[in-house]
């Protein structure tokens, strides 16, 4: 054995050395936490998507046509995304999501689409010149019929509602 300090006995000199290897990692995982509670604290993180469906209306058929569409006001008070998947009546026979489609020349279609965005914050006013749900009655639809609808979302689940026949002419964005 020699007189000198063992080798696995710490002096100052590598206490320092410890210590400053250590300070680095803990200084950034300290700001990391800092700024992570701030962003909890506002609640921008971690928060679902919470929506909430106004009650609907529902065009009285014209004609004699039995298709027509529906439509709903979603919110979404949520700090995350969702999206309206799927819609269900059991006074329909078809039921589906669809988008209005200008095609040119004063002209315009629908298109069926899989899914509709209801954005964090926002939500989604459904329209004529929008995003609709075209439904085909299975029998005569009366002034006032009250209709229910389960709607689907991605990450907010069901949410059961129901929609009032109305004339179409009738209509507002906010009715």
């Amino acid at each position: 054995m020699t007189g000198g300090p063992h080798p696995w006995k710490p002096d100052r000199h590598r206490l320092r050395e410890a210590f400053g290897a250590a300070l680095e990692p803990l200084a950034a995982c300290a700001v990391a936490l800092g700024l992570l509670t701030t962003w909890v604290g506002f609640g921008a993180a971690g928060s679902p998507a919470r929506v909430e469906v106004s009650t609907g209306t529902v065009f009285r058929p014209q004609g004699n046509t039995e298709d027509t569409a529906a439509f709903f006001r979603i919110s979404n008070t949520g700090g995350s995304d969702d999206a309206l998947t799927s819609v269900t009546s059991p006074a329909f026979d078809d039921v589906m999501l669809s988008r209005y489609t200008p095609t040119g020349r004063g002209t315009a279609g629908m298109r069926m689409v899989g899914s509709a965005a209801v954005p964090a914050g926002e939500g989604l006013t459904m329209s004529p010149r929008g995003v609709d749900i075209m439904v085909r009655a299975r029998g005569p639809l009366r002034l006032g019929d009250r209709i229910p609808f389960v709607l689907t979302f991605r990450h907010g689940g069901t949410v059961r509602t129901e929609a009032v026949v109305i004339r179409p002419s009738v209509w507002t964005p906010k009715s």
